[in-house]
């Protein structure tokens, strides 16, 4: 028999993401993966479904200075961002992480879909090189903290390795 506290929760996500068991299971998932799209579509997959409250995660790949949309799971979204545009393209140009708490306060937010609100997006790099961002959106304003932040970090790691 299960107790109150117990039967509350079933059902439902936990607020809190377990980074270091998702960074284990996207290790496990592309263990013996070489193609570089289906490693990315397998994150995206992966974070869309086990993330709380988000409405987008995809990757934009950087080409002849410009964000070509790559993998994601959500509703259809801008397929170019222009380098220093946007969320996307301020990260892509700064190669710094950015976490937006409300997007609509951020001066040159390129609105692909309206239901979101806040937004965290990490540069993915390899050997020093920008190779692109990935981009995740939630339709809660402050939706993304420095946990996220470094637990995100550490699973991009496996990509870039």
């Amino acid at each position: 028999m299960l107790n109150g506290l117990t039967t509350m929760f079933i059902g439902v996500k936990m607020l809190k993401t377990d980074y270091e068991l998702l960074q284990k299971q996207f290790t496990a998932l592309v263990e013996n993966e070489t193609d570089f799209i289906a490693i990315c579509a397998q994150l995206t997959a992966l974070l869309f479904a086990e993330l709380n409250e988000v409405n987008w995660v995809g990757f934009y790949y950087l080409k002849e200075n410009e964000l070509i949309l790559g993998p994601f799971q959500g509703k259809v979204a801008c397929m170019r961002i222009p380098m220093g545009r946007g969320v996307c393209g301020a990260v892509a140009k700064t190669k710094a992480a950015l976490i937006i708490d409300d997007v609509h306060r951020f001066a040159d937010h390129i609105v692909c879909d309206s239901a979101s609100n806040s937004e965290i997006v990490l540069p993915l790099m390899k050997n020093n090189e920008l190779m692109g961002v990935l981009d995740i959106d939630s339709p809660k304003l402050n939706r993304f903290t420095t946990d996220d932040l470094l637990g995100l970090q550490k699973i991009l790691r496996v990509i870039t390795i």
